[in-house]
């Protein structure tokens, strides 16, 4: 999906690498977008986030699954990278603690939020699983 070939391409696959925080984008029954802040894990194909259970981002997704995830610009409003497509819970998904690459992306944080990447774990306990089919941005 991304063309690693272009500059567009390039910058969109580091930022998925390298940006910690994303803002995913459900839509509630009624219509209205709702965007809210993830963190997130790029495989090259698909995006894997965790949740909390109970949260209006699964509510939302349990009745449409059409979302959207924006990376970070720069301090301009330039560097845009909007990705979409469907996502919904991914029972098959290991556990945040289990996921080595997402514990060496978020230890830094998960540190200096004076918790533990178990207790993390254990509070955002499902996993979604976001698979983009169209990429936009400048």
């Amino acid at each position: 999906m991304i063309d690693l070939g272009t500059e567009f391409g390039a910058r969109a696959d580091r930022h998925l690498r390298e940006d910690k925080v994303a803002w995913l984008v459900t839509v509630r029954p009624d219509g209205t977008p709702i965007p809210v802040p993830v963190w997130f894990l790029w495989d090259g194909e698909t995006i894997l986030i965790y949740s909390q259970p109970r949260t209006g981002k699964l509510r939302n997704l349990a009745h449409s699954p059409r979302a959207a995830l924006h990376l970070r610009t720069d301090e301009h409003g330039d560097d845009v990278v909007v990705l979409t497509g469907d996502a919904g819970v991914d029972p098959g998904a290991p556990r945040g603690d289990a996921n080595p690459a997402f514990v060496e992306k978020y230890a830094d944080m998960v540190a200096g939020m004076h918790t533990t990447v178990d207790a993390m774990a254990a509070d955002y306990s499902v996993a979604i699983r976001f698979v983009p089919d169209r990429i936009s941005g400048f």
